[in-house]
């Protein structure tokens, strides 16, 4: 009795936005290690949810597009205290890895020339062993019979002859449909009602704003010429297509901000490298890009951009999760996406990252090192990025 009581009592903004500027400070490890650190503090410590409500929030959260742990938090922000409990979450999470990409970006700027070249070579080379750990991880997990490695196969050769937003967006509609015509998901196991209400109105309505800012961002942008709103409308295209966690924002981000001549190719794998040094989540590698962009007002837009579809959808879905749950060809086109993804972040791994960054013997050395730390010896990340930007720097 106690539990359910505690799950549905309400928690203040304040106190909301102090635990989870905590999580913010102490979560390393990327969106799969923040959710055994949510767990901890919300199941096992707080007792705010039940096992069986965190893994029905888990599941929404990896079923939307956008950041996952990011969502996680936000849902949980939106069972303690309402919208505004969700924006606490979202803002205490968030804020120590924003700040902290933000200044590096800012220190580069300004004191770039006098860091040693092998420390930015390094942060490059640890961005090839962070998506390449990710690329393992996720292929193991979603691409685990022939077709899911075929539909992974077929996504990367794709992405390969090019790396367009719209090509991207085509090969995960594709896949989607494959997924749906293919795969045939089991049963969905009994579970408890979340401890969350939300109105299908309120929910339609985030929905359609989701949809609106998603087509209108970019028409806006080019009607008024405008670079803030193309910047803008950059962003929140990435957050709002990301499928399967944070680093597979890397492509999308990189494919708007690079090419349009925004942020140079090595400073955004530096910028990725050194957000795998930090706390929280790693949609915050948009802090850093908008302070290379243009300074803290690119901060704000980039990092508020990247983050919005997370809130619209999460509490958009909500009303409607026991419907899509339940729907079979929902989550069969889900798995075909997922398996696309893993393709999508294997092109990726190739260009930019490796040819980046491998130029040498030494180089794939490293790289190899600080794959197995992150792998195999379960090193802690941002050792392995400081450790990798110290060796690379040694070595000359």
């Amino acid at each position: 009795m106690h539990r359910t009581t505690a799950q549905h009592a309400s928690t203040g903004v304040w106190p909301l936005f102090l635990v989870f500027l905590r999580l913010g400070l102490t979560c390393f490890g990327g969106p799969v290690a923040h959710l055994g650190y949510f767990r901890d503090e919300f199941v096992l410590r707080r007792r705010w949810l039940s096992d069986s409500a965190y893994a029905d929030l888990v599941a929404l959260c990896q079923f939307l597009p956008g950041a996952s742990s990011s969502q996680l938090g936000m849902a949980v922000g939106l069972a303690r205290g309402g919208m505004s409990g969700a924006l606490a979450a979202w803002a205490g999470f968030t804020l120590p890895s924003a700040l902290l990409l933000a200044l590096f970006a800012q220190s580069l700027i300004s004191w770039g020339a006098i860091l040693p070249i092998g420390v930015l070579h390094g942060l490059k080379i640890a961005a090839v062993a962070v998506v390449a750990q990710a690329v393992w991880g996720m292929a193991r997990s979603l691409c685990t019979d022939t077709a899911r490695v075929t539909i992974m196969v077929l996504a990367a050769c794709v992405l390969l002859f090019s790396s367009k937003v719209v090509l991207q967006v085509a090969v995960l509609a594709l896949a989607a449909l494959a997924g749906a015509l293919v795969f045939k998901p089991g049963p969905v196991p009994g579970h408890e009602p979340l401890p969350l209400s939300i109105s299908r109105r309120s929910g339609a309505v985030m929905l359609v704003l989701f949809i609106a800012l998603l087509l209108g961002l970019p028409l806006l942008a080019a009607s008024l010429q405008s670079q803030s709103l193309a910047v803008a409308a950059a962003f929140y295209r990435a957050g709002a297509l990301v499928f399967g966690g944070g680093h597979v924002v890397l492509p999308l981000l990189q494919s708007a901000v690079v090419p349009s001549g925004w942020v140079s190719s090595d400073t955004f794998l530096a910028g990725y490298g050194a957000a795998q040094a930090v706390p929280g989540p790693l949609f915050t590698f948009a802090s850093f890009l908008g302070m290379a962009i243009n300074g803290w007002s690119g901060v704000l837009i980039c990092t508020g951009a990247i983050f919005a579809p997370s809130f619209l959808l999460v509490v958009g879905a909500l009303p409607y999760w026991e419907t899509l749950r339940s729907g079979v060809r929902v989550r069969a086109a889900l798995a075909g996406i997922n398996a696309a993804v893993v393709g999508i972040l294997l092109a990726t791994l190739y260009d930019p990252v490796w040819i980046s960054a491998i130029r040498s013997a030494h180089d794939f050395g490293l790289a190899v090192l600080a794959f197995a730390a992150l792998s195999f010896w379960r090193v802690s990340p941002w050792l392995v990025v400081l450790a990798t930007g110290i060796a690379s720097w040694s070595l000359g």
